[in-house]
């Protein structure tokens, strides 16, 4: 599909938008993310961010659902790998040193906070945190098949909180071995009989 306004691919358009709004929201909060403002930092028009988004809330609602996309990517399973290494690869991946950056942390404590200013920001952070745990209970139950649903979700709800508190404190510049410390925990959470 191409995009009405300058025959150019609509995707590379629209990815640019979200990028723009992310990077605002990461420096700004939402306070720094207007129409005006993403078309900017975006390169493009103001009517085009109108093209596809009808406001404020529409925009930040897409960002959010893409780095759910981001979320659910890192416990889709490599079918290549056995069951083991696919939940060990998904741990391991959330203290990536691209997950690590200043501007990427910043991001994330402003997409948490977005939670309490907006009811469909809320339902969107709410659903995407229950996909990325039932994807990882799925991981958790293929390398575990001896253990029960419940104790699948109990894990990966365990392990969700460990992870979340490992780039809360990733912005405090904690050591690397600390993080390291932090995945070997999620991995014993993970994989015990």
């Amino acid at each position: 599909m191409t995009d009405p306004l300058t025959d150019a691919p609509e995707k590379g358009r629209q990815e640019r938008i979200l990028d723009a709004v992310l990077q605002l929201l990461s420096e700004h909060g939402i306070s720094g993310v207007s129409m005006r403002a993403v078309a900017r930092e975006a390169g493009v028009a103001l009517g085009l961010v109108g093209y596809y988004y009808t406001d404020k809330v529409g925009l930040i609602a897409a960002a959010l659902r893409r780095i759910e996309e981001q979320d659910v990517a890192l416990v889709t399973p490599d079918p290549d790998l056995e069951p083991e290494e696919r939940v060990k690869r998904a741990l391991r991946s959330v203290a990536d040193p691209q997950y690590l950056t200043t501007e990427y942390l910043s991001l994330r404590l402003q997409l948490w906070a977005l939670a309490r200013a907006h009811d469909e920001f809320d339902h969107i952070n709410t659903a995407a945190q229950k996909r990325y745990r039932i994807a990882l209970a799925d991981l958790i139950g293929a390398a575990r098949p001896q253990i029960s649903r419940r104790e699948c979700a109990k894990r990966a709800a365990d392990i969700d909180i460990v992870q979340n508190g490992m780039w809360l404190t990733a912005l405090l510049k904690v050591d690397r071995a600390s993080l390291k410390r932090a995945v070997a925990h999620c991995e014993e959470i993970a994989l015990a009989p």
